[in-house]
């Protein structure tokens, strides 16, 4: 059987356009299909995003979350106000609980050091106001509390954060947390 030069110019051509068909619809089936309109978007912004600028608000609940992510007190410690103060409502007790920021410092580190991962989102703003030294801000997240791979524990709650600054030139810092968690 005899085959001349165009007819396997010929067949060349069709494998390749049948390669890139197949490889065409590879990618659709794996990024199109996979698609579900109704979840919610996931956080795209990676744990390591740089947030240096304290001055902005956003910035803080930045660092927040990577102090958490890299289970870093001293990160953690430089958001955290001299007067700060940590308060919780306890339901079985009937009474509020509150701490100081040595307090929370050493409960932090106890937290960071007991273990293995920790994911802190911050969802939407609830309420906010607008002061330029002092401000209150309600906000979501989800937290993931990783003790091993067998004991992972998630907690949805508020937390309705106070920040405070002397002048609107210095970086925000936390100076009360009333943790309006599901526990």
């Amino acid at each position: 059987m005899e085959f001349s030069e165009s007819a396997l110019l010929n067949e060349g051509v069709l494998v390749r356009i049948g390669v890139v068909m197949l490889a065409a619809s590879c990618w659709m089936v794996v990024n199109i299909s996979c698609k579900n309109p109704f979840a919610p978007k996931l956080e795209t912004t990676s744990a390591t995003q740089l947030c240096t600028d304290l001055t902005q608000i956003e910035n803080v609940f930045c660092t927040f979350r990577n102090a958490y992510a890299f289970k870093d007190t001293t990160t953690y410690g430089s958001i955290v106000a001299d007067d700060f103060t940590f308060s919780y409502r306890d339901y079985d007790r009937g009474v509020d609980v509150s701490w100081g920021r040595v307090d929370e410092m050493r409960s932090t580190y106890g937290l960071f050091q007991s273990v293995q991962s920790l994911n802190l989102i911050w969802n939407n703003q609830i309420s906010s106001d607008s002061g330029e030294i002092r401000r209150t801000i309600i906000r979501g997240f989800n937290f993931t509390v990783t003790f091993n791979p067998g004991d992972i524990e998630r907690v949805d709650g508020y937390a309705n954060l106070t920040f405070g600054r002397a002048t609107v030139n210095d970086p925000w810092k936390i100076v009360h947390w009333r943790d309006e968690s599901n526990f």
